[in-house]
């Protein structure tokens, strides 16, 4: 039978809140909002049937939106400076987005059936006005991926008062991990952070980056359970993605992957009550890669459209075109055509191992 990747992925969604809902029902709040957005999560599952039927279009179930471009760390290894998202000098900043630009992208998101955006930057949370403005639209919710360094009791009103909004607090497994490749004390800070979030009884997680010297340690039970008494109900594994040079040894090959999937499989059915993804995960089970829009692609901080965070190429700009329109960009198909996807790679990125061809297939501007 063909894999059908658009079932695959609205089947996991589903049992994803399902469970998320089964987690908070003893608050009623967060079950209450639960259990709205499992409705309108079906409802979009059809909307994107819809789209494709009409209309061709295979419609990805999550975004990936850098809204900020700066910064109050400078972590070891950041893709978002690497790439020139993150500046500390305004003058060397890319534009951004307005709050309403923003607020208009996922307004047509959400009525295409995408019902989630992670918030990425830089910092999100240094712009504020942006996170208040797109905590309007009630039909997504926007995991936020945070250092935790800035929540404090103006951020703990606004989160309580928008359940849409949820903090993924960035750590690197350890106290002495997280503090060497972020700063002295961010890993206290974020802790701190984590226990206003569980005494406020809101639902957030952590996300760690996975390595091949650390993956075992930050997946272990004992690691694990101490995760569940700071109170994170969801854990994301991000794998490495070899930025600097030299450090190439980090990255996952197969058998990485391979052994990552079976840990997931085994901590999910021995934790009832926290929910765990890796990224990118299994691609090979996948059919490939999910950039490009086969299962979300990057909007950059000045809107435009990206395969990915770790591939910042781009022909088509989202707040000048639309979401439709972004997703039947030249340079998306271009890629989907190629099978690039699929390319071999080591790591955790396909798309950056293969820049130059990627960069390659991006159409010449109009006038050159």
């Amino acid at each position: 039978m063909e894999f059908d990747l658009s079932t695959y992925m609205s089947e996991s969604i589903g049992r994803i809140m399902g469970k998320a809902y089964r987690n908070v029902l003893s608050n009623p709040r967060e079950a209450k909002f639960a259990f709205r957005m499992q409705q309108i999560f079906a409802k979009s599952v059809k909307r994107r049937a819809k789209i494709k039927e009409t209309d061709g279009l295979d419609v990805p179930p999550f975004l990936i939106s850098s809204i900020s471009t700066t910064c109050n760390l400078h972590c070891k290894g950041c893709y978002a400076r690497s790439n020139g998202i993150a500046e500390d000098e305004e003058a060397d900043r890319k534009p951004t987005l307005t709050p309403q630009q923003w607020q208009q992208i996922f307004t047509e998101a959400a009525d295409m059936g995408i019902n989630f955006s992670l918030l990425a930057g830089g910092e999100p949370m240094m712009r504020k006005d942006i996170l208040e403005a797109v905590a309007e639209v009630k039909d997504m919710i926007f995991p936020i991926f945070t250092n935790g360094t800035l929540i404090g009791p103006s951020y703990m009103e606004f989160l309580s008062k928008n359940l849409n909004m949820v903090p993924i607090i960035s750590i690197e497994g350890t106290a002495v991990g997280t503090d060497q490749r972020r700063g002295q004390g961010v890993f206290r800070r974020a802790m701190q952070s984590m226990e206003l979030l569980r005494q406020e009884g809101l639902f957030f997680g952590t996300s760690i980056t996975v390595t091949t010297e650390n993956y075992r340690q930050v997946t272990s039970t004992e690691f694990i359970d101490q995760l569940r008494e700071y109170g994170c109900k969801i854990v994301f594994y991000v794998e490495y993605v070899p930025i600097d040079e030299g450090t190439e040894h980090l990255a996952f090959n197969d058998d990485h992957v391979a052994e990552m999937e079976q840990i997931m499989q085994s901590r999910r059915e021995a934790y009832a009550d926290i929910i765990f993804l890796s990224f990118p995960g299994d691609e090979k089970a996948l059919g490939g890669c999910l950039a490009s829009g086969r299962g979300f692609f990057h909007i950059g901080p000045d809107g435009s459209a990206e395969p990915c965070p770790f591939s910042p190429f781009s022909d088509s700009n989202v707040a000048e075109i639309g979401v439709r329109k972004a997703l039947q960009s030249p340079l998306f198909r271009k890629i989907r055509a190629a099978k690039a996807l699929g390319w071999e790679h080591t790591g955790g990125c396909t798309l950056f191992e293969h820049k130059d061809e990627i960069e390659a297939m991006v159409p010449p501007r109009r006038g050159n």
